[in-house]
């Protein structure tokens, strides 16, 4: 008797094709794993900051920012994983949205709203003591709002209307940043953005090295200017690059937190004084917490904490390349791209600034610094590049 057993068709050239060619759904979970260890290794620096609040106001809260820091992750981690489920192509549909929403709540901080920090006037009062720092969601609203611009003029943007027009969007949004927040570094990554992706689009590269060739040889020129003829000032940027140009001379006009942050990068060595040892955290860095956190980091962890952190962004960076590249539409690589050079640049000032580089500006280390608002927004983007990701469609072999 025959067996009824059906028997397996064999597997010809056409259908071994067809299984070939048939796409899988991807995920980026080593981008999901850098974030995890970026926000941990954070908190772990903020546990060892708050050593820091004790000493200033001394409550003997040595868990204050690592509390509160910890609190907003969380909440942070689940509103990074909501994003990666929309689909970001909604996103893009209310860009533009978004982008008047955010230069609406800059100027807020302008009215009875507004609360100044160490003389700063960036913030938004919120109920339950809380505050909101709204120049954070203009760096995401840029970059949904300029990339689907980018898409949507298309062979536009070669032409002279084309670039004046995304110029004209990305140099609002960061003068709002400036005139209405009073915040210059975050002024300067949101108009970086902007020409980041008007460079990726546009099919000439000459005129983009002439501009930035221009720009530097203006810097270097007025630099030059400022430190032959300027001695003193009232006001609070001209005082940091008068300290920038000679810390030794200036700490009591802007030098000292820039001199103390070399201090403890010195003292740390190649391997650090240990994780919890830091002295100059101890009330002698003021707000060592926010952008000054690197040198804690140096001091005791060392060189080779530096470099952790170095290698953990430098993966971060290459995972945001990787999706930029294979996304499945030129919306989602803008996109990709714009959170690329919005953490790229960010990161890049923070350090030039802890090794007095440049002028102190006031800009944060993504994920280790304290800051609850930019956390929040920090992790959007992740969970926005995480659902570009996951419509990335890989061929089986």
């Amino acid at each position: 008797m025959r067996s009824r057993t059906a028997q397996a068709s064999p597997r010809t050239p056409k259908r071994r094709k067809r299984e070939a060619g048939r796409a899988t759904q991807y995920f980026d979970y080593d981008l999901l794993l850098v974030i995890i260890f970026l926000m941990c290794f954070g908190l772990v620096m903020l546990y060892s900051t708050s050593a820091y609040n004790a000493q200033a106001d001394f409550s003997g809260d040595d868990m204050y920012y690592f509390s509160k820091q910890a609190i907003i992750s969380i909440l942070s981690f689940g509103v990074m994983f909501v994003v990666s489920k929309i689909d970001y192509h909604i996103y893009g549909a209310f860009s533009y949205e978004c982008y008047i929403f955010a230069m609406v709540m800059m100027a807020l901080v302008q009215t009875p709203l507004g609360v100044e920090i160490y003389g700063a006037k960036r913030w938004i009062q919120l109920p339950g003591n809380l505050t909101l720092q709204p120049s954070e969601i203009t760096k995401i609203a840029v970059i949904l709002f300029i990339s689907y611009e980018l898409c949507r003029l298309q062979k536009k943007i070669n032409t002279r209307e084309g670039i004046i027009r995304i110029m004209l969007f990305g140099a609002a949004a960061s003068g709002g940043v400036l005139f209405l927040t009073e915040n210059l570094s975050t002024a300067i990554i949101v108009m970086f953005i902007t020409c980041v992706l008007l460079f990726i689009v546009h099919p000439k590269t000459k005129p983009f090295i002439m501009l930035a060739g221009g720009a530097m040889a203006f810097a270097a020129v007025a630099v030059s200017i400022l430190a032959a003829t300027i001695t003193t000032s009232e006001n609070f940027r001209m005082r940091r690059i008068i300290a920038w140009l000679d810390l030794e001379n200036n700490q009591d006009g802007g030098g000292f937190q820039v001199m103390q942050g070399m201090y403890a990068i010195g003292s740390g060595g190649f391997f650090g004084k240990g994780l919890g040892n830091s002295a100059q955290k101890l009330g002698v860095i003021p707000e060592v917490q926010n952008d000054f956190i690197l040198s804690v980091v140096c001091e005791e962890l060392g060189v080779f904490g530096a470099i952790v952190i170095l290698v953990l962004f430098g993966l971060l960076l290459y995972r945001l390349m990787f999706i930029a590249r294979n996304a499945p539409d030129m919306y989602g690589s803008l996109v990709a791209v714009g959170i690329f050079a919005h953490i790229a640049l960010q990161v890049i000032l923070n350090i030039a600034v802890v090794t007095n580089m440049i002028p102190t500006t006031g800009i944060t280390l993504p994920f280790i610094s304290y800051g609850g608002t930019s956390i929040l927004f920090l992790m959007a983007e992740m969970g926005i590049a995480l659902g570009i990701s996951r419509k990335i469609k890989l061929n089986e072999e």
